[in-house]
């Protein structure tokens, strides 16, 4: 008589998240495809599946698990998680402004559409100049509010898996010396010395290069570009 195998218990759906949350970096980007795979698992939670996250914080983890269950079941963000405009971040702003468009783009992953809102929200918030001439001047990004930057960033890269954001680019750059030379061609802005053609030759998914989003225009130098990276807000973060 051959003995029988008893296969070990399956994780449950709640010890799994719990495990990825508290996993590596590298090990969480090796489990999405499991957690592709319980999508069902995750919306049977109900309104307990993000009971374990907090909107506050910059973390890439939910947001995933966001972008999946909406892919899956478009109204279960607004009916069930009690989400009307779809903003389950929390999006502090200095001057009152509604970043729940720009969360909105994210979420389906519609990153051309997010980069053109982040690009005039810029303007708007470097004041009615920069809005009446269509761009803003490096020396105008120290007068924007550190908390408005903070929360399109944190959008860029919750709703990116970590590959998005002003932070990362930072981040980038800070490993590369402080070379913007060498910065363009790794963040996919440059390639054999010819600047990417906007927008059609740019890669608007999340296969895109590290950094890749958002853009700033360098058609005026670098300078812009560094009073963004530089800026206090990010700064205090890091």
């Amino acid at each position: 008589m051959t003995e029988e195998k008893t296969l070990p218990n399956k994780e449950s759906i709640e010890e799994f998240l719990e495990s990825f949350k508290l996993a590596s970096e590298r090990k969480r980007r090796g489990l999405l495809n499991v957690l592709e795979e319980r999508v069902e698992e995750l919306l049977a939670l109900g309104s307990n599946l993000m009971s374990g996250f907090d909107p506050g914080i910059c973390d890439w983890t939910p947001g995933f698990i966001l972008q999946l269950i909406h892919k899956t079941d478009e109204n279960f963000i607004k009916n069930t998680l009690n989400c009307d405009d779809l903003s389950w971040f929390h999006t502090p702003s200095d001057i009152g402004f509604d970043y729940s468009g720009l969360q909105r783009y994210l979420l389906n992953e519609s990153y051309e559409d997010a980069d053109r809102f982040t690009s005039s929200t810029l303007r708007e918030l470097a004041g009615k100049k920069a809005v009446k001439r269509g761009y803003v001047y490096f020396s105008e990004v120290e007068s924007i509010p550190s908390t408005d930057l903070s929360t399109m960033d944190k959008l860029w890269v919750v709703y990116s898996r970590g590959k998005f954001g002003f932070t990362v680019q930072a981040k980038i750059l800070d490993s590369l010396d402080g070379r913007y030379d060498k910065l363009w061609p790794r963040i996919g802005w440059k390639k054999d010395g010819i600047w990417t053609r906007y927008p059609k030759a740019f890669n608007w998914s999340i296969e895109a290069p590290s950094g890749h989003m958002p853009l700033v225009n360098q058609l005026r130098g670098v300078r812009l570009m560094d009073a963004l990276l530089n800026h206090e807000g990010f700064k205090a973060k890091s």
